[in-house]
């Protein structure tokens, strides 16, 4: 037992995982607290929101420069700079909130402060996941590397359904305790990565021709138009869930417990459905993104049909199985039609996209929403149509084993 716990401790990849639950606790719990306490403070719903649109177009911005520098400096310094700045930016964040409600700090500094501490998180904390990515690449045989890309999925997914958990138990004591246990994590993780790394990879990767690929070449512009598409569904599903239930199942008695278990199921299909269809019973990527995109599409249709909760919930448990097969599927197939030396670069190109969803919400998903709720699911059940015809139409998304330029 003890010898089994020292190679977890030396091993790298399972500090990558802690450190990526450790982002995922923090993300998923300053989503559910920070904008209530800065509204009970006097900031409006649009300024708080506000803090985190800034936040993921920093995070959109900075990503590809991090995967080009995890190809360049090496991905134990690039993801230790990334989970440093995730610890700081929680404790920023939480820190004038704290200050405020004690009257020590004048409520006009309060949204600067809570953007810069967001704005710390874009800009740093975005090291972390294609510094993780592209050491899972660079260590992994392409005959696994969905799996292995799943479980890294899975490490921040399993933290996002545990932050509200965890946090929900620790504010019982204090307000600002979970945001430091959370930062403690991320500074945990960060230690143990600078400890257990191999210093052989880091060499190697200084020696490395500084990557050229493009987001416009033809083995990246794919993979990055499906993860914009499926991330502006997402981001415009998370957004609306609360407000979807209060206003369509406003018969519900505890709506806010309604809303948390919806998450829940939400989270947990889609980690159960990256270890089924990656680890259990391994499909191809092309058919994963096929059946997952298909599952997705008709998640949202049924969400805009449901008449009762319980459809409702099965309709995001639909959603997370499909979700679950398209991400690690499109992350890794975008791996693999990639050199070594342009896997950070790669990574870094598609962690920018991700945020492009929550950038995009407020502008194209919610004015749909306010015209008419079920709208707006039928709008994302259409956008996933458009990528399913995407997958099949397109021979690099249809079968990418033959187009990657790797060789195995």
């Amino acid at each position: 037992m003890v010898w089994w716990a020292f190679l977890t401790l030396s091993n790298p990849t399972a500090w990558l995982k802690f450190g990526l639950f450790s982002v995922g606790l923090g993300q998923s719990f300053a989503f559910v607290l920070v904008p209530p306490l800065a509204r009970d403070l006097g900031l409006s719903v649009i300024e708080t929101s506000t803090i985190f649109s800034i936040s993921a177009i920093a995070w959109a911005v900075t990503s590809a420069s991090w995967g080009r520098a995890s190809d360049k400096y090496g991905r134990r310094n690039i993801a230790i700079i990334g989970l440093i700045g995730y610890s700081v930016s929680i404790v920023a964040l939480i820190t004038p909130l704290f200050l405020v409600e004690k009257n020590v700090l004048d409520l006009a500094y309060l949204l600067p402060l809570l953007i810069l501490g967001r704005l710390i998180n874009g800009l740093i904390g975005s090291a972390t996941r294609p510094a993780a990515f592209a050491y899972m690449a660079d260590i992994t045989d392409r005959s696994k590397r969905t799996k292995k890309f799943a479980r890294l999925e899975s490490s921040f997914l399993i933290g996002t359904i545990m932050g509200p958990m965890i946090g929900g138990f620790l504010f019982l004591y204090s307000k600002t305790l979970p945001f430091y246990v959370f930062a403690l994590c991320g500074g945990i993780a960060a230690i143990g990565i600078l400890i257990s790394f191999p210093k052989n990879i880091d060499q190697k990767a200084s020696e490395k021709i500084v990557s050229k690929l493009s987001f416009r070449d033809t083995s990246v512009w794919p993979f990055l138009l499906l993860a914009g598409l499926f991330s502006l569904c997402q981001a415009s599903l998370l957004q609306s869930i609360g407000f979807f239930i209060t206003d369509v199942f406003s018969n519900e008695k505890d709506l806010p417990l309604v809303i948390s278990l919806t998450f829940v199921f939400l989270s947990i299909s889609t980690v159960v459905s990256q270890y089924i269809f990656t680890d259990l019973s391994p499909i191809p990527n092309n058919k994963l993104l096929i059946y997952g995109t298909f599952l997705v599409c008709i998640s949202y249709i049924q969400a805009a049909l449901s008449t009762s909760i319980a459809l409702f919930y099965l309709a995001m448990m639909v959603n997370g199985l499909g979700a679950g097969m398209v991400r690690p599927a499109n992350a890794s197939a975008l791996s693999l039609a990639q050199t070594p030396d342009d896997q950070g670069t790669a990574a870094g190109y598609l962690g920018s996209v991700m945020p492009i969803g929550h950038i995009l919400t407020p502008l194209v998903a919610m004015p749909i929403y306010q015209y008419s709720p079920e709208y707006l699911y039928f709008f994302s059940a259409f956008l996933c149509f458009v990528a399913l015809l995407f997958i099949i139409g397109h021979p690099l998304l249809r079968d990418h084993e033959q187009a990657s330029t790797t060789t195995s």
